[in-house]
C-alpha cells in the first residue's frame, strides 16, 4: 500500500506550482498541503502492524512545514538521539542512505567528537575505567563541549562549512579541536545523546528520539562489548549498568521534547520508503 501509495506520488503529473511566498495566502496554501500529507503518513503508519512512528509531538507538523516555507535558505538539521544501542545510528545510516540515492547532498555529524579533552584526568587515575570508577560521568551534558557544539551547528544552519573536533577513541581521552572538515550540505543528520541537551536541542529542525526495549538494547550492547571490542562480560556488564543508568538520568527525559518517536527494531526497508516518499511531497512543486 505504501509502495503504491508512493509510485502514484513519483508518476503523477499534477505537479503543484508554487504559490507566491511573499502572499499570505501562497504560505498557508503550501503549509496546508504538506501538513495534509504527513497526517496521512503518520495515519497511515498509525495502522501497521509494526508501526515506526511511536509518537508524534502535536505542533510537529504545523513547525515543520512552516519551517521549510518561511527559512527556504537554512540548512534541514535532524537530531537524533536516543540511549545506547537502541539503534539511533543504524537509523542515521539509514536515512544518510536513502537522502544520497535521491541525489540530495547529505552530511552525518556524531556528538560524541565533542566529548571533553579529559587526557590529563586519564593520566592521572591511570586508564578511563579508573576514572569512571572514581566518579566521572562521561556522559553528564558537562562532558560535552555544548557551547562549540551549539556555534558548529548554527554555522552550518546557515550554510557555513565547520571544522569539527574529534574525539579519539583510543582510550587516551584525547580531543583535537578543529579535526575535519565538515561540509554544510543540504540536509544534515546529527547522531548523539547531546544533540537534546538543553543547549542544543532547539537548534534542530526536526528532533527524532530512537527507543527499543531495554532487554533488546542490552543484548545489543554485550553483543558489541564482548565480540566487537573484545571486552569481558564481567567488564560489559559493568559498562552497561553504568550506560543504562546514565540514559535514564540524561537522555530518556528528552523524550517528550522530540517531534518523532521512532521505534528502534522498525523495518529499514519500510522506513526507507516512508523517507522517500516524504521526500517527494516537499519537492513535489515546479519552480
Amino acid at each position: 500500500m505504501q509502495q503504491l501509495t508512493i509510485g502514484k506520488e513519483l508518476n503523477s503529473n499534477d505537479k503543484i506550482y508554487k504559490p507566491d511566498f511573499n502572499s499570505k495566502s501562497g504560505r498557508e496554501l503550501l503549509a496546508f498541503y504538506l501538513q495534509t500529507k504527513f497526517r496521512q503518513i503518520f495515519l497511515y503508519d498509525k495502522k501497521q502492524e509494526t508501526p515506526i512512528i511511536n509518537q508524534v509531538n502535536p505542533d510537529f507538523i504545523d513547525k515543520f512545514s512552516r519551517r521549510l516555507i518561511n527559512k527556504p535558505a537554512k540548512r534541514l538539521l535532524i537530531g537524533v538521539t536516543g540511549e545506547s544501542a537502541s539503534g539511533k545510528s543504524t537509523i542515521c545510516h539509514e536515512i544518510k542512505n536513502v537522502i544520497e540515492q535521491l541525489s540530495m547532498p547529505v552530511t552525518v555529524l556524531s556528538t560524541d567528537n565533542y566529548f571533553n579533552d579529559i587526557s590529563a584526568l586519564i593520566n592521572k587515575y591511570g586508564s578511563f575505567d579508573n576514572l569512571t570508577d572514581n566518579g566521572y560521568d562521561v556522559d553528564a551534558p558537562t562532558s560535552f563541549q555544548l557551547d562549540i557544539l551549539r556555534s558548529d551547528l548554527e554555522d552550518l544552519s546557515d550554510g557555513l562549512d565547520i571544522k569539527a573536533p574529534m574525539y579519539l577513541p583510543n582510550g587516551t581521552g584525547v580531543s583535537v579541536p578543529k579535526a575535519f572538515d565538515v561540509k554544510a550540505q543540504k540536509i544534515i543528520v546529527v547522531e548523539g545523546i547531546a544533540t537534546m541537551y538543553e543547549s542544543v536541542k532547539d537548534v534542530f529542525d526536526i528532533k527524532i528520539y530512537v527507543e527499543t526495549e531495554n532487554d533488546l538494547r542490552k543484548s545489543r550492547f554485550m553483543s558489541r562489548a564482548v565480540e566487537e571490542r573484545n571486552q569481558s562480560v564481567e567488564n560489559a556488564e559493568k559498562h552497561w549498568s553504568y550506560i543504562a543508568e546514565a540514559g535514564e538520568k540524561y537522555v530518556k527525559p528528552f523524550r517528550k521534547d522530540a517531534d518523532l518517536v521512532i521505534n528502534g527494531n522498525s523495518n529499514l526497508k519500510y522506513f526507507a520508503q516512508i523517507l522517500e516518499y516524504i521526500h517527494e511531497i516537499t519537492n513535489n512543486f515546479q519552480g
